[in-house]
């Protein structure tokens, strides 16, 4: 019995959703053993007519269930399988679509696109309802990344899959950087310009005011122990003004009185430096700062005075920069309201930050000179201090201290050992306008050692110890016992150094005057102050880079060459040229202007007989390259050099 072999052939399959119960499940299989017989019944539109090619037919199913791909994408055999998606997992009950779906998703794995597909078809899970607080950061990131995922980065250059995903993560790391940078930019200014709004809410003292909150907020700063108890409670009442609170216990006392609190428990502690500028850091620090700033014309002069105590001791010579100018513009305008305490304050904490202020200082200098009689000791070798160590102009009030102070009995001396050069405390309101002896009565001043040495070095640094008031207190300095010449206290080796750098002064510029000390007084203050040197200091890097490019210029350079009680950074015995590597502390922060110690030893060593060159960290900083800074440094010392 012969069968006849037909060939099998498929009509397009027409979906009608009323056939599809009575549709029997079909399992194909590589050939049919009967021939001619309809196989799905009535309804079915598969028939036999010929015969069957069995290696065809396997071809096509192997093609149906995606063990062969139709396009060609397989990936190689020895290519290291990659893990597959889970959405191409088997499950039960899989029809006919799911496996055509599975086929789909088998060639997009081929194409090393199986991420992807993942996170379009990932179904995020519902969260609890968990209030989440994000960040403006945050928002950002998220704002970056879904700029990221609207973009295509697909390119028509035929490169492998690995290539091409590496490619793309570099591109969306770039990308997302990118945005990310833009961003920070856009809300950068909106943030500054909301912080500068709320400061400025903060800071309208007009209008009605409730005197027991801000007695009761003034006594809670006082009593607060620590710097950081003293911000909190101010912080705690800004969150709440910034709410709404009304009137605003706020007050330009408050603020004043709060920085200075934090400041004074910041010397209380002996807080190092370091933690210091970490608390001036901080943004609820900057906030206070902020409103400080704009309630200074409401202030007080001892609120002035205060607060710019305070900012010297909170940011020492590193910070602060702006709000100095700001109370120097105030200032001015408040400098006839200052007392003898206001002066001295506000001058030495421009000087402890190296701040200079002209203009600021021809008034204080004005001011002081009309209220002479008002200074206490300790305020008047402050404010010599002050003005000798930012190298301002003082003629006025160096010849009101001559007129006042003529006689020799209006000064006497105390072993005292008060080692702070800037630690003068302030009342929160204190209005102290005293008179020391009255105008009648000549005023006597009690000087200590500390005293006496810091005045004596103003008046050497001015260049002015032809006055009567300098030649006064040097003698008065110069009647001081062996005992009191003692290197057991640090304040007493400070005075000796001084003082030596003064004698040095006096002998080489001033012979004529005769005022130097006596042999035995001198021996004796060269020998202490050698136990620590008065600009005792370590070797920068700068200098170390100077001292490399002196090398090579082929002289025969000494470096840290000690010159009656200074130390010079490089010098030409021969020649007798001495180098000075002047760094920022040599200068005044903001102008640039050499600094009265700076003043002073380029005096001294020039009147010693040396040739001084000055090399600054401005002008070096100008000059880029090792062979244009030899050039410059060759400029500069050709003149000394020859």
């Amino acid at each position: 019995m012969e069968f006849l072999v037909t060939q099998t052939h498929f009509k397009p399959f027409i979906f009608i959703p009323k056939q599809l119960p009575n549709l029997p499940l079909l399992k194909l299989r590589v050939g049919f053993p009967i021939p001619g017989r309809n196989i799905l019944g009535k309804h079915s539109s598969i028939f036999t007519r010929n015969a069957v090619n069995d290696d065809q037919l396997q071809e096509w199913e192997l093609e149906f269930v995606g063990e062969i791909d139709p396009f060609g994408y397989q990936p190689p055999k020895k290519r290291k399988k990659k893990q597959k998606s889970r959405l191409l997992e088997d499950t039960d009950g899989m029809d006919w679509c799911l496996k055509a779906r599975k086929m789909a998703l088998r060639s997009i794995e081929a194409r090393g696109l199986t991420h992807t597909v993942d996170d379009l078809f990932t179904v995020k899970k519902k969260k609890k309802n968990k209030k989440k607080t994000f960040t403006k950061r945050d928002k950002i990131n998220k704002e970056s990344k879904e700029v990221e995922e609207d973009f295509n980065f697909d390119s028509g250059e035929d490169i492998g899959f690995e290539d091409s995903d590496n490619r793309i993560d570099d591109s969306m790391h770039q990308l997302r950087e990118r945005v990310s940078m833009m961003a920070d930019g856009m809300f950068l200014e909106k943030k500054e310009k909301a912080m500068e709004e709320l400061v400025q809410k903060l800071a309208q003292f007009s209008g009605p005011s409730d005197h027991k909150k801000e007695v009761n907020l003034n006594k809670a700063i006082i009593q607060a122990h620590t710097a950081q108890e003293v911000l909190e409670i101010v912080v705690e009442m800004i969150m709440a003004v910034g709410k709404g609170l009304r009137p605003s216990p706020l007050s330009p006392l408050n603020i004043a009185t709060a920085l200075h609190r934090i400041a004074k428990n910041m010397e209380k502690v002996s807080m190092m430096n370091t933690h210091r500028l970490a608390f001036a850091r901080q943004r609820e620090m900057s906030m206070l700062i902020g409103i400080a700033m704009e309630a200074l014309p409401e202030c007080s002069a001892q609120g002035i005075s205060n607060i710019s105590w305070a900012l010297s001791k909170i940011g020492g010579d590193l910070l602060f920069l702006s709000e100095m100018d700001r109370v120097a513009e105030v200032a001015l305008t408040k400098v006839n309201e200052f007392n003898s305490q206001n002066v001295a304050n506000i001058a030495g904490a421009f000087a402890t930050m190296r701040h200079s202020a002209p203009d600021l200082f021809v008034e204080l200098a004005k001011r002081a000179s009309v209220i002479i009689h008002s200074f206490h000791e300790q305020e008047l070798a402050q404010l010599l201090w002050a003005f000798a160590s930012l190298y301002e102009p003082a003629d006025t009030f160096l010849q009101a201290m001559d007129t006042v102070f003529k006689n020799a009995n209006q000064f006497k001396s105390c072993l005292s050992h008060n080692t702070s050069n800037y630690d003068e405390d302030s009342s929160v309101e204190n209005n102290r306008n005293i008179q020391v002896g009255g105008v009648s009565d000549p005023p006597v001043l009690t000087l200590s050692t500390y005293q006496l040495g810091n005045i004596a070095w103003s008046y050497a640094v001015f260049g002015q110890v032809d006055r009567i008031f300098f030649s006064h207190v040097w003698k008065l300095l110069s009647s001081f016992e062996e005992q009191r010449i003692s290197e057991q206290y640090r304040g007493d080796i400070m005075f000796v150094s001084q003082v030596h750098l003064v004698n040095q002064c006096l002998k080489l510029e001033y012979p004529h005057l005769q005022l130097s000390l006596r042999g035995d007084i001198e021996e004796k203050i060269v020998h202490a102050g050698k136990t620590k040197r008065f600009n005792q200091k370590t070797t920068s890097s700068f200098q170390k880079e100077v001292a490399r490019l002196l090398v090579s210029t082929g002289l025969d350079w000494v470096r840290e060459y000690s010159l009656d009680g200074y130390t010079v950074d490089a010098v030409l015995i021969d020649k007798k040229v001495a180098l000075e590597i002047d760094g920022p502390t040599h200068f005044s922060r903001n102008s640039g202007t050499p600094l009265g110690h700076t003043i002073l030893k380029r005096r001294h060593v020039a009147a010693s007989g040396w040739k001084v060159v000055s090399l600054s960290y401005q002008e070096w900083e100008e000059v880029e390259g090792e062979a244009e800074q030899q050039e410059y440094l060759g400029k500069i010392l050709k003149d000394h050099i020859g």
